[in-house]
């Protein structure tokens, strides 16, 4: 450690790993606003978080699929946070958004726009209500960024547009919910379509237009929303590629042939 350096804490790390999830790879420097917002919450300079995030990456498998190496001289702590996080994303992205509300000096409730007037007061069933939704919040930020915020499928890339899509749905899949391999990023409609089966995304990462939409067949409608994009590969992702074994899951299971 050169001299005048500080010693990176636990929960430094943590913080540090929660927006390491949530930014684009490509976006992780020095001007931005993110990176700035948590060096001065830290007490730290932008340019060590970006060199922090940038010793996350070395150990981050979807780049390293890529070619991508991140930046040496890690720390053993760095590595036991990143297989801490990594190992079991449910729980660890829900104590990082707490830790970062606690260092806000907000609830986690308001750091996540959470309203709160649809919630119980208190108890079990708050908690667990809140929990889902910080987790779902999580997820969302890092698939958006993950794919650069652009819809796979589309192109279309305004945010307030697209949503986190699971390719294994929330609800079958309890051990991928929060797994970034597990997501898509789409406009509600292909969303709703890709839930339905009407289309799917083959292992070669092609999208399929399903023949079981008669009332659609042959319109303007099923031209300009579906048919163009059938056999079209889906705009892949900067970071965690959909898994080849969910994506064939949804094919053999939900895909209306």
């Amino acid at each position: 450690m050169k001299v005048g350096q500080k010693l990176w804490k636990r929960e430094e790390l943590i913080l540090a790993i929660n927006l390491y999830w949530k930014l684009e790879f490509g976006k992780i420097h020095q001007g931005n606003p993110e990176v700035i917002k948590l060096a001065k919450l830290l007490g730290r300079t932008p340019s060590s978080i970006v060199f922090k995030l940038g010793n996350f990456g070395s150990f981050d498998p979807s780049l390293q699929e890529r070619g991508v190496g991140g930046l040496k001289n890690t720390s053993k702590l760095d590595e036991k946070i990143w297989n801490e996080f990594y190992g079991n994303i449910e729980e660890t992205s829900f104590e990082s958004e707490k830790l970062r509300a606690k260092f806000e000096h907000v609830t986690v409730e308001v750091l996540n726009d959470i309203d709160e007037a649809d919630l119980p007061k208190e108890g079990l069933v708050r908690e667990q209500i809140v929990k889902t939704r910080v987790n779902q919040n999580f997820f969302r930020k890092a698939i958006l960024a993950s794919y650069k915020n652009t819809c796979c499928i589309t192109g279309i890339n305004h945010p307030s547009l697209l949503v986190a899509g699971h390719i294994i749905p929330w609800s079958v899949d309890e051990k991928n919910r929060m797994n970034p391999r597990n997501g898509l990023c789409l406009n509600p409609l292909h969303d709703r379509a890709y839930e339905l089966g009407l289309i799917t995304i083959d292992t070669n990462y092609q999208i399929l237009v399903s023949t079981k939409v008669p009332e659609l067949q042959g319109t303007d409608v099923a031209n300009l929303y579906f048919e163009k994009y059938h056999k079209q590969k889906i705009l892949l992702p900067g970071r965690y590629l959909p898994d080849k074994e969910f994506l064939d899951y949804h094919f053999t299971t939900r895909f209306q042939k």
